[in-house]
């Protein structure tokens, strides 16, 4: 009769043990970023925030539609290539993940916009700037960092304003970003007063800038903008030196304003004539910046580049909406995103009803003994 008791407290301890991991659900949260290739450390910075947010969700047994939720990332790699990108979003969407974090060029987040649009899957950028990304109105489109508007009309002031320069050269990459950020610096330069000297183009591939440089150097201007990345700027700037134009500004938007640049640059000294943009605050001044940058580094040492902070944050707010939707279903939760008022990291995120972050902030940024430093 004993034994026959054990045996039924065991049963029904299984059956209820069984019970409680039903009731689990897994719920997947894709991320895209290059992981390979010459921008591969923008992206795992990006995965790093993304998936420091994962693993802190998962400690709050966060439970939606009476299931206890464990989030799961999947990271995939866009290699910054177009197609690459719209390779991995139909990936995801056959993956039935239920939301994105990414991408983070413009090039490949707008094509794979639309995938996503398609499958009905809801994607949060912190990275891609192209003000085309909004402009089809997906309902399930959003960006949590200022766009290149933003980014270069800010530069465009401060050039004409507080430097009082009057030439400019403009450089760009042929990308959706450095194509897009250019352009709009252009516009805002000449609407100041500002006279453009020279346009040439290049590729984000390229690293031999000495022929265009010259044509630049020629038309003796007070300031180069270029529209692009890292790669392509660090080594730009080690050629203007070798050249002697050791005094003229350099301009760029978030593409450039990395921890990496002064290091691709070598020790050339035109890093001291850099002044690059990036949307939000800098860390110092975002809500939780510091704190946050503290807890990234202990986990990530020397990996910390630009939007780590927002892909963080672009997680969150996909679990925000999931929770006052009370669904992970990305039908039921999407229409919520529009409605968020997430206290993040990097800002309170509300939107605008094409998806675009209201009232975006701006930080300047120039380079002090290689060392990058807010300048607002």
């Amino acid at each position: 009769m004993q034994m026959k008791l054990k045996l039924t407290v065991v049963a029904t301890l299984a059956m209820v043990a069984g019970l409680a991991s039903a009731q689990d659900a897994v719920v997947k949260i894709g991320h895209v970023a290059p992981m390979s290739g010459s921008q591969a450390h923008y992206g795992k910075d990006n995965e790093n925030g993304a998936r420091m947010a994962i693993e802190e969700l998962n400690t709050q047994n966060i439970v939606i539609g009476g299931k206890k939720i464990k989030f799961e990332l999947v990271a995939e790699d866009d290699a910054a290539d177009p197609k690459q990108g719209t390779a991995v979003a139909q990936k995801l969407c056959d993956s039935k993940v239920a939301g994105v974090v990414g991408h983070l060029n413009s090039g490949t987040t707008i094509p794979a916009s639309k995938v996503y649009n398609d499958c009905g899957i809801p994607m949060v950028t912190g990275a891609a700037t192209n003000p085309s990304l909004t402009k089809p109105g997906y309902k399930t489109t959003y960006r949590i960092i200022a766009n290149d508007n933003a980014l270069g009309a800010g530069l465009a002031f401060y050039a004409a304003d507080a430097l009082k320069l009057k030439k400019v050269a403009i450089i760009d990459d042929r990308t959706a970003y450095g194509q897009g950020v250019a352009e709009v610096f252009k516009k805002t330069a000449i609407a100041k007063g500002m006279t453009v000297v020279d346009e040439q183009y290049t590729t984000d591939k390229a690293t031999d800038f000495m022929a265009i440089l010259t044509a630049v150097k020629s038309k003796s201007p007070d300031a180069i903008f270029f529209g692009g990345m890292d790669p392509q700027g660090g080594p730009m700037l080690r050629q203007m030196e070798q050249l002697g134009m050791s005094n003229v500004k350099y301009f760029g938007g978030d593409g450039i304003c990395t921890a990496e640049l002064a290091k691709l640059a070598a020790g050339a000294k035109t890093v001291g004539n850099v002044v690059c943009a990036e949307g939000g605050a800098s860390l110092a001044k975002m809500p939780g910046g510091e704190a946050w940058k503290k807890r990234y580094d202990a986990k990530y040492p020397n990996q910390f580049q630009v939007y780590s902070p927002y892909t963080y944050d672009a997680t969150f707010v996909l679990v925000d909406a999931m929770k006052r939707a009370n669904s992970t279903d990305p039908k039921v939760y999407t229409p919520e995103l529009i409605k968020s008022n997430y206290k993040g990291v990097t800002t309170t995120i509300a939107f605008e009803s094409n998806g675009e972050l209201k009232n975006p902030a701006i930080t300047l940024y120039v380079y002090k003994d290689g060392k990058k430093s807010a300048l607002n």
